[in-house]
């Protein structure tokens, strides 16, 4: 059996595989280009283990409170080295990228500091840790207060805007990394840098903070290479590499990141307890390959953008701009364009192909979503994903792919269910 006759013994007729094999085609410098920096990235892993001394005795089983846990002890120095960071906290206990960086925020702040967002509305699942929306637990019922500068129309910082939020009581200022369930263009580490440089000269103590979803590895450098006192992620998105079960990172100045160990367990302990239970040896590995996964989902990322723009549809993205992190944006207009797109990714997917996505309330969300994920570790977004809020614009968020033939497979599905759909004519 060739390669076009098992395309469309799973499902994927000719005129599809036709329309995105001339598309791809275009694309071979660009992968060439991405290849490139996960070469970079990769050694740049490599490295770190190897100054660090990882060695078997790293990966053995600790439990209680973890004191000789040199696993993990070594893992946050070798994410240390790879951020270029004083310090690092990578736990399993951190249970997402969302718990990660409220644990961050609650560490560094106290009653009567303020934080600023620098680059318009937070991440929707932040709202209700901020207090946006009103939520148990959020800072402003610690007193906490929030502020924020919406960005420009063109998606750049308002640097006026900026400068004229900051006040006395501003203690930290967050920037993310990545769109999120926006259609904004996501930042570039030197757009962050520069924006954090403008920050340091109004006030150098002010704490620089930086959601790093989504972006690990894209670029050669990090937003902590460029200032930033605190990055913050997900190892169930790009540093996990797929293999990661649960967890989240902290890498930044010392004291800071001694300020987090201090929340995630208690004042007097801190980072010295917390053993890790087994999956040290899925962290290291996760991080070994994540280069090279975040090059499959960025190849995915541009053959998406390029493919739904050329059948008309608002990418972000667009098809020739530069990547700063793994998600493609596309807007469908409808909500049966959303839900075409993920029942295709879903149905790429090698776990749970058989199953039918459908929108329903998630827990921090205010709509409906829909998410799409045959995912070997559930709620891996570094796995072949997709998802959005049912609400206009209807715009579908993709990402992911631990290999580039299921990206390509899962974009190609996504077109697929869209035509059976009526909603795209390929003729």
């Amino acid at each position: 059996m060739d390669r076009k006759t098992l395309y469309q013994d799973m499902g994927i007729r000719p005129s599809v595989l036709e329309f995105s094999s001339g598309i791809e085609d275009r694309l071979k410098e660009r992968f060439d280009a991405i290849d490139k920096t996960a070469e970079y990235n990769q050694l740049k892993v490599i490295k770190a283990m190897q100054d660090n001394r990882v060695n078997a005795d790293c990966f053995h089983f600790a439990s209680g409170y973890g004191y000789d846990d040199v696993g993990r002890d070594t893992l946050e120095a070798v994410y240390a080295s790879v951020f270029h960071t004083q310090s690092a906290l990578v736990r399993p206990q951190v249970t997402c990228g969302t718990h990660a960086l409220a644990l961050a925020l609650g560490a560094n702040l106290r009653p009567g500091d303020e934080l600023l967002s620098a680059g318009g509305k937070p991440y929707d699942t932040l709202e209700e840790v901020i207090g946006i929306r009103p939520s148990n637990g959020s800072l402003a019922e610690y007193g906490i207060s929030y502020r924020q500068v919406d960005l420009l129309p063109d998606g750049t910082f308002d640097f006026e805007g900026i400068k004229r939020a900051i006040n006395d009581k501003t203690k930290m200022v967050t920037i993310q990394r990545s769109k999120g369930y926006q259609t904004r263009p996501s930042f570039s580490v030197e757009q962050i840098g520069r924006a954090i440089r403008f920050v340091k000269e109004i006030n150098s103590e002010i704490i620089c903070m930086v959601d790093n979803c989504y972006g690990e590895f894209v670029e050669e450098a990090e937003p902590s290479d460029a200032g930033a006192d605190m990055v913050v992620g997900s190892l169930i998105k790009n540093p996990g590499g797929g293999l990661a079960p649960i967890g989240g990172y902290i890498a930044g100045r010392k004291e800071l990141i001694d300020a987090c160990g201090y929340r995630l367990t208690s004042p007097g302990l801190g980072k010295e307890v917390g053993a890790s239970l087994g999956v040290m040896q899925s962290f290291y590995q996760g991080l070994f390959l994540a280069p090279t996964v975040v090059a499959s989902a960025l190849k995915g990322a541009i053959l998406a953008a390029n493919i739904y723009e050329k059948l008309g549809f608002k990418v972000v993205p667009d098809g020739t701009e530069n990547r700063h992190d793994i998600i493609q944006a596309v807007e469908l207009g409808t909500p049966g364009g959303v839900i075409a797109f993920c029942k295709g990714i879903q149905a790429a997917a090698p776990v749970d192909s058989y199953v039918t996505p459908e929108p329903w309330a998630m827990p921090g969300y205010d709509s409906d979503v829909i998410m799409a994920a045959g995912a070997f570790v559930q709620g891996s977004s570094i796995e072949l994903s997709a998802d959005g809020p049912i609400k206009p614009p209807y715009a579908v968020y993709f990402q992911g792919g631990l290999t580039w033939p299921h990206a390509k497979r899962g974009i190609l599905m996504s077109l697929e269910y869209l035509v059976r759909e009526g909603l795209v004519n390929l003729s």
